[in-house]
Order: structure tokens, then C-alpha cells, then sequence
């Protein structure tokens, strides 16, 4: 098995963590989060030389989904995630660019797959446990790899604070219950990287994130 690598491509002015997870290796992987600049995006691809099988989506926010259908057109693969209770709000991708001011190529997205809790998603060897964590988002997902011990969380949790739940579909009782019923218990050594910001580890955030303790 070949060792799980990340890179991180901030895009769009919200600076989203676009990340490309890849074997080292054999060089396949997927795009989390492609937002925006997707020709920044496919520069990094280029540079470190990824073969791209997916593209996978945690949630249905412009920063995170925006770039998704022209990256899926550019490299022809399936958009997969997130749940489909964000099905509406990928629809409408258009409107919030409008209502945020954003300039650029911004589209509507249809999934070729949506994703639920307890199903599984892999490039390579690499097999990755779908989350349902909505709270920031109502169909929001995060991403585990049990074997290298880390997890994608998109905008649930980041390093001394979590996601956003003045959004239309937030639920700030359903996001703090979805961090320490379903991220938490997964062990104290995952890390994770999140869709802002820098990342961490789940015991970091268990002993001192000030929305948790």
C-alpha cells in the first residue's frame, strides 16, 4: 500500500482548502473541494503529476463547491458526495455567487453520486469511511481513512473552533452533537485537515477547543 499524501490549493477569496489526496506512489487520487480557480487547481495537479479518479465533495457551500462541474468537465470524472440533503443548495450555486458578489465561473452542481453514512469511497488502496455531520451544513460529510488515521472534515471542526451555523441550514446543536458523537470517539491521534485554515488533531480540539470542552 502506498502512502497517503495530501497538498492543499487555496482557492477562491474565502481561501477554502481545495486538497488533492494522492498515493505517493501510484500517484492516483481525488479533489476535495475543487471551489474555485480551478486553473490553480490543475496546475498542482499537474505538478505533482496526480491521476485524478474523482472528485469528492463534503458539503454545498460556493467556497467548497463552485469550481466542481468545470474541474469535473476539464479532467471527465464523477463528482461524488455529499449527502444529498445538500442536494437543493448545490442547485443553486448561481444564486449564492450573486448574493456574495463573486465574480468568476461559478455553476450549479449535480452529483453523479450522493453519499450516506456508513458507505465507503477509495482511490487506489485507499478506502475512506463517509460521515453524515450535518450542523454547518445539512448534508455535510467528512471523509475517514481508519488505516492512516486521518479524516477530511471539510467545515465541521478546525483547529480551536468549528463550522459556521449562521448559514441557511445551520444547526449549531446538530453540529456540536455530530463533532463529539461521530469525530471524537474516532481516537485522539486522527488528524485531519479542514476546509480552513490549518489543521490538527481530534485530541487537540477534545482538551481545548473552547466550543467543546
Amino acid at each position: 500500500m502506498g502512502q497517503l499524501t495530501a497538498a492543499i490549493v487555496p482557492v477562491t477569496p474565502f481561501q477554502q482548502n481545495c486538497t488533492i489526496l494522492f498515493d505517493r506512489d501510484d500517484k492516483t487520487g481525488v479533489v476535495v473541494d475543487p471551489g474555485g480557480d480551478v486553473a490553480d487547481i490543475l496546475k498542482a495537479l499537474d505538478e505533482h503529476e496526480v491521476a485524478v479518479t474523482a472528485i469528492w465533495l463534503t458539503h454545498g457551500h460556493i467556497d467548497h463547491a463552485g469550481g466542481a462541474m468545470e474541474l469535473k468537465e476539464r479532467l471527465g470524472v464523477d463528482i461524488i458526495g455529499p449527502h444529498e440533503d445538500d442536494r437543493q443548495m448545490l442547485a443553486n450555486l448561481e444564486l449564492q455567487a450573486q448574493r456574495f458578489g463573486l465574480t468568476g465561473d461559478v455553476r450549479n452542481c449535480t452529483p453523479d453520486r450522493f453519499l450516506k453514512e456508513g458507505e465507503t469511497v477509495s482511490f487506489g488502496s485507499h478506502v475512506f469511511s463517509v460521515l453524515h455531520c450535518p450542523g454547518h451544513a445539512p448534508g455535510h460529510v467528512v471523509y475517514f481513512n481508519p488505516v492512516a488515521n486521518f479524516a477530511h472534515v471539510g467545515d465541521v471542526l478546525f483547529r480551536g473552533s468549528v463550522g459556521r451555523t449562521d448559514l441557511p441550514g445551520g444547526d449549531g446543536e446538530a453540529l456540536i452533537w455530530s463533532i463529539k458523537e461521530k469525530l471524537l470517539p474516532l481516537g485522539d491521534d486522527v488528524g485531519f485537515i479542514c476546509g480552513h485554515g490549518p489543521g490538527g488533531k481530534f485530541g487537540e480540539e477534545r482538551r481545548s477547543n473552547p466550543y467543546l470542552v
